[in-house]
């Protein structure tokens, strides 16, 4: 996720409407997977002819149609025709850095969401946009790139013959933005514990690899507050207005949902605090150690200035200097340097300074 947007040049003077490919190319096709589901019968396939897609639109039972790649205008476009999705709703999903909203088409509901991901390897959090359409009696879902995060709700539409099969494609949706709501703690656990290990490495050994981690967890933060941020607005929004595409019983749980997004904002700003003062730690225990290593230097230095004053009295060369001819000379200007020496460590030991 960029913070500016990319891309956006291509459909410069363009009609509104316009179908171009902005989203990368993250699989070889783009699948269309449809599960169309009763209280006792369940069709489950990939839909490959333009010309089937009709029949589930058409159909008394519930349909989940799953779209995995949106590089491919084309399928969008007859896809779109289908089920009568206004060109507009397929410009924004193709365009993937769309801010998390809900739009109300009278006939359906457009609605984009944000997933997060993280990359255990380097550490960094990456998001794919969702796009989720809801309609009369179906559900379509418009993913980047099937990463599994629905599939404990295929689970469920498989296993189940009752309770999930028995309920409206409204709450189909709502499964769908509770999952994605709740992928946020398990990537905000995830940071979290990066960012426990990385304040344990900031007060045990502050290398500047420490601090590029730093900076790292304070660009994940500002990725996942991006996401996050506008989607309490979106679940609220939910929430508040009627929507005829949502029934009563299912703005029950929406509100859970408006709770999840409200708790996940709180724990982000403690974590972006947490990060910032990391920051601050950083340079406090780089300042602190480097001030004790001038602490150090500056003692070494204070013992060794008397010394060098003596020494240099005697390296003046000056051919009357009666001292020099007493034989034990040397020996009591060595142990005058060594009682000065001693005397001021214990000096600067009495003071506390090391």
């Amino acid at each position: 996720m960029t913070i500016f947007p990319k891309g956006t040049r291509r459909k410069a003077g363009l009609a509104p409407g316009t179908l171009i490919q902005m989203a990368e190319k993250k699989t070889e096709r783009t699948a269309v997977r449809a599960l169309d589901y009763s209280r006792d019968a369940l069709d489950e396939r990939e839909v490959q002819d333009p010309s089937e897609w009709r029949a589930f639109k058409e159909s008394p039972a519930m349909t989940w149609i799953r779209v995995e790649g949106i590089h491919e205008t084309e399928a969008l476009r007859q896809l779109g025709d289908v089920f009568g999705i206004h060109s507009l709703v397929l410009e924004d999903i193709l365009h993937t850095d769309q801010r998390p909203k809900v739009e109300d088409y009278d006939e359906y509901l457009y609605v984009v969401l944000k997933v997060l991901l993280y990359n255990g390897e380097d550490k960094r959090v990456t998001v794919e946009q969702l796009s989720i359409v809801l309609g009369r009696n179906f559900v379509i879902t418009f993913e980047e790139k099937d990463r599994g995060l629905f599939n404990p709700i295929i689970k469920r539409i498989r296993e189940s013959k009752g309770r999930f099969r028995n309920r409206g494609v409204d709450y189909l949706f709502y499964a769908l933005v509770d999952v994605a709501v709740d992928h946020y703690f398990v990537v905000l656990e995830r940071l979290g514990e990066d960012i426990e290990e990385i304040e344990e490495e900031v007060i045990e050994s502050p290398t500047p690899e420490v601090m590029q981690r730093i900076f790292d967890a304070r660009m994940n933060m500002l990725i996942v507050r991006r996401a996050l941020f506008p989607l309490r607005d979106l679940t609220n929004l939910l929430v508040r207005d009627d929507f005829p595409q949502i029934g009563d019983e299912v703005e029950v749980y929406l509100r859970d949902v408006y709770d999840h997004a409200v708790q996940l904002i709180e724990t982000v700003e403690v974590s972006r605090d947490m990060v910032q003062n990391m920051a601050d730690l950083y340079l406090s225990v780089i300042n602190n150690r480097m001030n004790e290593v001038m602490k150090v230097l500056t003692l070494i230095a204070t013992i060794f200035i008397p010394l060098t004053f003596i020494a240099s009295i005697y390296g003046m060369n000056f051919k009357y200097m009666p001292e020099l001819e007493w034989p034990g000379a040397y020996h009591a200007v060595l142990a005058a340097m060594a009682g000065i020496g001693l005397f001021m460590l214990g000096y600067f030991k009495r003071r506390g300074w090391f």
